[in-house]
């Protein structure tokens, strides 16, 4: 399940498909990023808890509202690398290929 600290630290690096609190897999594409390649995040890193008081209060998390596609905008995004998954409550977007890995080793067998 997806945490909004790990989002809103993660939010600089492009727009978010998902919220917080929505389950998440490997291999799900979460987001757009800012530059053409892909990137792979944690969006469930929570917030390191110490028993140390900070002097000062902690940062307030406001999320940007996540962007929610059609089921013809999801086609029309997806790459050759890319599926849609389409479920009576949620359009998500994956990789082909879960495992990072073996992600790239595809991809290394597809350019030679």
């Amino acid at each position: 399940v997806s945490v909004p600290y790990a989002i809103f630290n993660l939010e600089d690096r492009g727009r978010f498909f998902i919220g917080s609190g929505e389950a998440v897999y490997s291999g799900m594409i979460l987001g757009e990023h800012n530059r053409d390649n892909d990137l792979e995040v944690n969006p469930l890193k929570g917030k390191k808890l110490t028993n140390i008081r900070a002097a000062g209060k902690d940062e307030a998390v406001v999320l940007t509202t996540p962007f929610r596609m059609t089921l013809e905008q999801a086609i029309a995004y997806i790459d050759d690398d890319e599926l849609v998954e389409v479920t009576p409550r949620s359009i998500r977007l994956r990789k082909r290929f879960l495992d990072p890995h073996e992600r790239k080793r595809q991809s290394r067998q597809a350019a030679s």
